[in-house]
This record gives structure tokens, C-alpha cells and sequence, in this order.
């Protein structure tokens, strides 16, 4: 049987939890270590990825898990928008 791949945790760098647990032991980790916590940002791509405040930019931008989006004028974007707008609704409940 091959062996689960173990990630180290950011919040206490002695513990090493398989992949799979990763997100359960984040959140408990975080609420047992809230001064690390405050000087640590989560990814936007991957909520794994808690990296110092002041290396967020340069992780976001060599980010692996970092999608391309297609936009249908067949440009690329990189970017994850800063705001959504709904779109406008077609229903009148009037009628």
C-alpha cells in the first residue's frame, strides 16, 4: 500500500498531517494558535495555502494551483475579479 503524501502544517511546523486531513487539522490548528494566525493570509486559489501576509502577492503569482480564465473574446485573464455584479434580472413579478 503506498503511503498518503504528508504536508506540513503552518501553524506548528512540527506537526506533518497527511494531505487528505489537511483542511480539518487547518481549522483547528488556526483556532489553537491565534497569534500565528494573524500573520498568516489564505490563498485565493487554494484554501490549503496559508502564507505570511507579506509574501501573499509574490504566492498568488507563482500560485500552482493559479487558473487561467477564457473570456469568450478569446482573451486570457489571470486575475480574480475584485467584485461581482449580478446580472440584471429579466423576471417581472408584476405581471
Amino acid at each position: 500500500m503506498e503511503r498518503e503524501q504528508l504536508a506540513q502544517c503552518p501553524y506548528d511546523r512540527s506537526h506533518l498531517i497527511r494531505v487528505s486531513r489537511l483542511p480539518y487539522h487547518l481549522v483547528k490548528c488556526q483556532r489553537n494558535n491565534p497569534q500565528v494566525a494573524r500573520t498568516l493570509a489564505t490563498c485565493p486559489f487554494n484554501a490549503t495555502h496559508r502564507v505570511p501576509r507579506a509574501e501573499l502577492q509574490s504566492h498568488v503569482a507563482s500560485c500552482p494551483n493559479k487558473f487561467q480564465l477564457d473570456l469568450p473574446d478569446g482573451t486570457a485573464q489571470t486575475e480574480v475579479p475584485t467584485t461581482w455584479q449580478p446580472p440584471p434580472c429579466q423576471e417581472d413579478w408584476e405581471a
